[in-house]
């Protein structure tokens, strides 16, 4: 069932637990993630970025996930992802997502503030969702490496003056793949959780991050997490494993269905980690 964000984040909220939030750029994709979260009664975001809307188009992105939404058997939400373009984000609005990103995050703070705000005004007369950026996250979205982390009494004034429903703060994770270490600050997320009055925080970049690691950051307040890298990598490895075993395959659907099994493994994975097993409210 397609659900507004407003509400499945309210829902998670008060359920101390995390919205798995996992990205498509096409109809396998889709179902692996799906079949994921109804073997396991979770609800569940499917999440279009920028770039897939690019690749794939952005009719056939709404059509497919739109519809399969609506027919699945637990709730989902469709939101877009690091839409950094207003006229998309303005566009979803009208299409179908119920919940929508408008990353301002490389602007300054005003600028940023401002152009969250003038999307939420347009987004919560649909009862749609609107989630933000502040402080640097890093890898594939920028590359000012050494900005700062958000500071919490800056979430709290980026939560007033916008009116935004969620906020994703850099708290030591990374788009994409990481070169490191991977340390997060579980304080500093307690902290701007604690400033913003409890208000919906969300982590990005967790692709290979320790699953203590993210279960951590869900206890001190992340209500929604963002993956999609390493279901693509499992997705990837199980197709060459087939075309290794199988040199002469050329049947694209017997290619993708070890491809699909193995992404919706790790959804499975994810969505476990994020507590949300078991908490569909649907009947």
């Amino acid at each position: 069932m397609l659900v507004s964000g407003i509400e499945a984040l309210r829902i998670a909220a008060e359920g101390n637990y995390a919205l798995p939030a996992i990205n498509y750029i096409n109809m396998e994709h889709l179902q692996a993630i799906l079949a994921a979260a109804e073997e396991l009664r979770a609800p569940i975001v499917i999440q279009t970025s920028q770039n897939a809307i690019d690749y794939a188009g952005f009719e056939y992105l709404r059509d497919i996930g739109v519809g399969a939404a609506e027919r699945a058997k637990v709730p989902v939400v469709l939101h877009l992802d690091h839409g950094k373009d207003l006229a998309l984000n303005m566009r979803c609005l009208r299409y179908g997502w119920t919940s929508i990103m408008m990353d301002a995050s490389l602007r300054p703070f005003p600028e940023n503030v401002a152009a969250v705000r003038e999307v939420t005004r347009a987004a919560h007369c649909l009862d749609i969702a609107v989630e933000a950026e502040l402080g640097f996250i890093g890898g594939k979205e920028g590359d000012a490496a050494n900005d700062p982390y958000t500071l919490p009494e800056e979430a709290k004034r980026f939560f007033d003056e916008s009116g935004c429903d969620s906020l994703a703060i850099a708290v030591g994770t990374q788009h994409g793949l990481y070169h490191g270490e991977v340390k997060i600050d579980y304080r500093r997320i307690r902290d701007i959780k604690q400033a913003v009055g409890g208000r919906p925080l969300v982590l990005h970049g967790t692709s290979f991050v320790p699953s203590q690691m993210v279960r951590e950051a869900i206890d001190c307040g992340i209500n929604k997490v963002n993956f999609d890298s390493e279901l693509k990598m499992a997705g990837m490895k199980a197709i060459r494993a087939f075309l290794a075993e199988n040199p002469d395959a050329y049947d694209l659907r017997k290619m993708n269905r070890p491809m699909m099994a193995a992404m919706k493994e790790v959804a499975m994975e994810k969505i476990r980690i994020c507590k949300a097993e078991g908490k569909s409210w649907l009947k």
